[in-house]
């Protein structure tokens, strides 16, 4: 069985890869992906620790197919509002959106 610490330690890869994605990328498509890592290792950690403390529980699972639920909504919304800036600017720079600023 494969011991709860390489879980964690994957997790934490992704979370740091996708903080310094979100960072450090000007295509607002990277930085959707970005987040979608994070949520995806918070995802991780919740069902870890769901084994972790109730092994007969299923808590944690559910939590993370709720994450995983909302994540599929907010990309769903992030993808219309770039395919609507993409319209207005043709590009999906962040740093082309300051002109839609108000």
């Amino acid at each position: 069985m494969i011991q709860i610490e390489y879980f964690l330690f994957v997790s934490a890869i992704m979370m740091f890869a996708g903080i310094y994605g979100f960072i450090t990328r000007k295509s607002t498509l990277a930085i959707l992906l970005s987040i979608e890592l994070m949520l995806n290792a918070a995802d991780i950690n919740f069902a870890v620790f769901n084994r972790l403390l109730y092994p007969n529980g299923h808590e944690g699972l559910f939590f993370a197919i709720f994450g995983i639920a909302i994540a599929a909504a907010e990309s769903a919304v992030a993808i219309a509002i770039m395919i609507n800036i993409y319209r207005q600017l043709q590009n999906i720079s962040v740093d082309q959106l300051t002109k839609m600023k108000w």
